[in-house]
């Protein structure tokens, strides 16, 4: 990979650091669900109300690779990565604005690796449309898809007041040529790309809403569903839409939802707690399915610690759950990864990162050192991509066999 950065292995103490929609009676709180087991848990230390490390950490050669780091003619923001293998060659998607987060005008950029592990140049994925009112619209990336020699790219899409959301996708069978841009119809701005059950049913991950399809392509037959009220219909899943159900449910104010299914077959939706100024306690919270995703349980609290940032979920082939992300210390760093054999309990813990990045352009709610992690296990290997002080696109490369079981 370019621009390789390469750190030892070395063990460290840091301490310092849930039919098509289910609706539960508003303004209830679940009981602990008993479906899935027990409690998720990430064993944190805590000191004064916030998790500031773990107890034992370990960390593994990391190579790195900056895809994105804009000079003075480039666009300044960039933010909402995914990664996808493809034919033999990694994909990375992300929005890109000219300044500000989240403004008129945010488009969705793209590059590729090829087989030589060659990162190209970005180009432009998607660009937004122009409604009637004459103000351009925001596209959000959101991840791919691939099945059957074709990748699906996708973005949400919203106006600037929040409204007519709805997911695009373009699709290739060689990376290179792209399809014309399809409006699928569903009233989501996603929070990671379609991901798998056990079945073959794809799910995408919303704030509080989580269409579901059969539709192996994930181009049709997507279906709403989520933990979002009645009440609120049609419902719309975008960047401010969250914060209604949370007063409506009286919830924390839950959002980024990322999940994955532990080998009963339950479903595991966990949501970051944000605006955490506003509400007690810093845990993450969780709903459950045990339909495949077709209803979900009313969310509740987990004993694993959140600090307001986004995170991702997976398996490695050995079967281990992991989970990447920013659980303790502040800023979006360390980033984290957390492996649990059962999937519950993720008691082992790698640093992946914790290095200052310079931002070098203002702009509105810019920061975090490894902001919104998304991975991809390829070639022996897990890659996380991450956004530098939401500025920046940064591939982080660890081998496998650097996680094996001691």
């Amino acid at each position: 990979m370019n621009a390789i950065r390469i750190t030892t292995l070395s063990l460290v103490l840091i301490v310092l650091c849930r039919a098509e929609v289910s609706h539960a009676a508003e303004g209830k709180i679940a009981p602990p669900a008993t479906k899935g087991g027990g409690q998720i848990s990430n064993g944190a230390v805590w000191k004064k109300g916030w998790p500031l490390g773990f107890e034992n950490t370990a960390r593994p050669a990391v190579e790195s690779a900056m895809l994105y780091e804009p000079t003075e003619n480039d666009w300044k923001y960039a933010h909402h990565q995914s990664l996808a293998a493809f034919k033999h060659q990694l994909f990375a998607i992300w929005s890109n604005a000219l300044r500000d987060e989240d403004s008129p005008g945010q488009r969705v950029l793209c590059a590729v690796r090829n087989e030589t592990g060659a990162w190209g140049r970005p180009r432009i994925l998607f660009q937004p449309d122009i409604d009637p009112d004459g103000r351009l619209r925001i596209l959000t990336a959101a991840g791919f898809h691939a099945y059957r020699g074709t990748l699906v790219a996708y973005a949400g899409d919203y106006s600037i007041d929040r409204k007519s959301t709805r997911l695009l996708a373009r699709t290739s069978q060689d990376g290179k040529t792209w399809s014309e841009v399809r409006d699928l119809h569903v009233p989501i701005c996603p929070n990671h790309g379609p991901q798998s059950t056990a079945s073959g049913r794809l799910i995408i991950a919303g704030n509080t809403a989580f269409p579901y399809t059969d539709d192996p392509a994930g181009l049709s037959g997507w279906k709403m569903t989520g933990v979002y009220p009645a009440s609120i219909e049609p419902f719309q899943d975008n960047p401010s839409t969250f914060w209604d159900v949370a007063k409506r449910m009286r919830w924390p104010n839950l959002c980024e939802g990322a999940f994955y299914q532990t080998d009963d077959g339950v479903l595991h939706m966990l949501f970051r707690v944000t605006d955490l100024v506003k509400v007690q306690g810093v845990n993450l919270w969780e709903s459950r399915s045990a339909d495949n995703g077709a209803t979900w349980d009313p969310p509740r609290e987990t004993a694993f610690s959140n600090t307001d940032a986004k995170f991702h979920f997976g398996r490695l082939p050995d079967g281990r759950f992991y989970y990447v992300g920013n659980p303790v210390g502040g800023g979006r760093t360390p980033l984290v990864l957390s492996l649990s054999r059962d999937g519950l309990r993720f008691d082992r813990h790698y640093i992946l990162g914790d290095k200052h990045y310079q931002r070098r352009f203002e702009g509105r709610a810019k920061g975090g050192e490894y902001g919104y992690p998304h991975s991809v296990i390829y070639d022996g290997h897990l890659y996380v991509i991450v956004s530098r002080q939401k500025e920046a696109v940064e591939v982080l490369c660890v081998a496998l066999s650097d996680l094996k079981e001691p």
